[in-house]
């Protein structure tokens, strides 16, 4: 019979390519064709498909829908493959989807949906409980990675970027204290020792505080980069 599989974009154009591709593949039945992630919802629980192909950003919010249907079917269809389709390179978005595991689940990069046979093959090895990974999004997590591990603010905990993010902000140690519910004489210590590792030496020129959030806006400008 054949892998049923239903496609989600929001962009006319892109579901009449797939639509193209996919009516012409050996042993796949288009059994839906969506453009809003609740008509999506609906066709999945009306056709019961083996594969969703599925845009990120849809209908309602633009933002991330696709990849939280890849998540919610995660839970409720632990049996249906998803492949992800982006125009975007962006790690969260990949980082999201392979959260609980990447079995099952595939993210390509809109530019393949041309190719029928990539566009299959990741079909069928999500079909399958396997996964697809873009080359060009697996390239893109090993930089994210590399750059973290590069960037000075590495070695870092949590609480301390926390607080370096609220010193980026112009934030007083006072102001601090009240946001993340700490006694003032914590954030004190917290930010001597994010000097410390970030080898920021008392100056009577330049602030520490500026320098710091300096780094901090750098890292977080590296990281929409």
């Amino acid at each position: 019979m054949g892998l049923r599989v239903v496609v989600a974009d929001d962009s006319y154009l892109v579901r009449e390519a797939i639509t193209h591709v996919l009516s012409g593949a050996p042993g796949i039945v288009l059994c839906a064709v969506c453009d809003h992630r609740d008509s999506l919802m609906a066709a999945i629980e009306a056709e019961a498909p083996d594969v969703v192909v599925t845009d990120i950003r849809m209908p309602p919010g633009r933002d991330d829908e696709g990849v939280r249907v890849a998540i919610e079917l995660r839970e409720t269809h632990p049996g249906m493959g998803v492949v992800l389709l982006s125009m975007y390179l962006e790690p969260r978005y990949a980082l999201d989807l392979l959260a609980k595991g990447s079995d099952g689940r595939a993210y390509l990069l809109k530019d393949r949906i041309h190719d029928r046979a990539g566009l299959t093959a990741a079909i069928e090895a999500t079909a399958a409980g396997g996964s697809v990974i873009d080359p060009k999004v697996v390239e893109m997590l090993v930089v994210a990675r590399s750059r973290a591990e590069a960037s000075p603010l590495a070695g870092l905990t949590a609480r301390e970027r926390a607080i370096l993010g609220e010193i980026a902000q112009g934030k007083s140690n006072a102001a601090i204290a009240t946001s993340l519910q700490l006694s003032k004489r914590a954030v004190e210590k917290h930010i001597n020792a994010i000097f410390m590792k970030l080898e920021l030496p008392e100056s009577e020129d330049v602030s520490r505080r500026v320098k710091a959030a300096l780094l901090f806006l750098a890292d977080e400008a590296m990281d929409r980069a």
